[in-house]
């Protein structure tokens, strides 16, 4: 029988890890409901606070959904359903996924069929993000203990540290960008989406502070990803 990523059993199991994070946020809701009664806040600020939450989760939500649609062209919908469902962020899981695939000297152009191919993907996408699990309970503690004081020591220095460290850890997804720029013009696509994303997003910043829309501050992302990716769309099928 042919390996299928779109399969009922792929499905399932995807079904299985979303229902179990409902179920878990379910829970922590009616806690975290139940706390609030016991602290003496009425229902209509329990109400107000509930509504508030979700729609500010609208935003992060449409960008996690572009990542799926992103990932599901060669992996299938249910594998990056499970991955951004829970832990997985697009800047991460594509870039690991591309990484895996070409290693193996496949592209991700197209739906992968095979199921080695699939797993070593899989295996590396997960293996990849147990780190951040891992040291973040252990030493996020000591490592904010550390900037705060740097901070202290030296107020600008400390700014600069931060930025510095923001900006290595942006840095090191441009080679992705760059990789291809020696194949011509088709090589430079990567770099004009970035381009255009860049713009879109300086663009809802002049706005928000011009007009202080602050409703597009949660957006400025989704904004930025869907008129990339429109924008990658019509350049690569005006050089390619």
């Amino acid at each position: 029988m042919a390996f299928n990523s779109n399969s009922g059993f792929m499905y399932l199991l995807a079904l299985g890890v979303i229902v179990f994070v409902i179920a878990q946020s379910s829970y922590f809701l009616y806690r975290a409901i139940k706390q609030a009664k016991v602290m003496g806040m009425t229902s209509d600020t329990i109400k107000r606070t509930i509504k508030s939450s979700a729609v500010f989760t609208i935003a992060p939500a449409v960008s996690i959904l572009l990542g799926v649609i992103s990932l599901s062209k060669f992996l299938g919908l249910p594998l990056p359903w499970i991955r951004l469902s829970i832990l997985g962020a697009i800047t991460y899981e594509l870039t690991a996924a591309a990484s895996a695939a070409a290693s193996v000297g496949v592209s991700v152009s197209e739906q992968i069929k095979d199921p080695v191919v699939f797993s070593t993907i899989a295996w590396v996408m997960t293996i990849g993000i147990i780190p951040s699990v891992i040291l973040i309970p252990l030493f996020l503690k000591k490592i904010q203990s550390g900037l705060e004081s740097v901070k202290k020591k030296d107020e600008k220095w400390g700014e600069l540290f931060v930025t510095a460290i923001f900006l290595g850890m942006i840095s090191a997804f441009l080679g992705v960008v760059f990789a291809d720029i020696r194949e011509g013009l088709k090589g430079f696509i990567p770099i004009f989406v970035l381009l255009s994303s860049a713009a879109i997003m300086i663009i809802c910043g002049l706005l928000l502070k011009k007009y202080k829309l602050r409703w597009l501050q949660d957006y400025a992302l989704p904004f930025s990803i869907l008129g990339a990716m429109g924008f990658a769309i019509l350049i690569t099928r005006v050089i390619v």
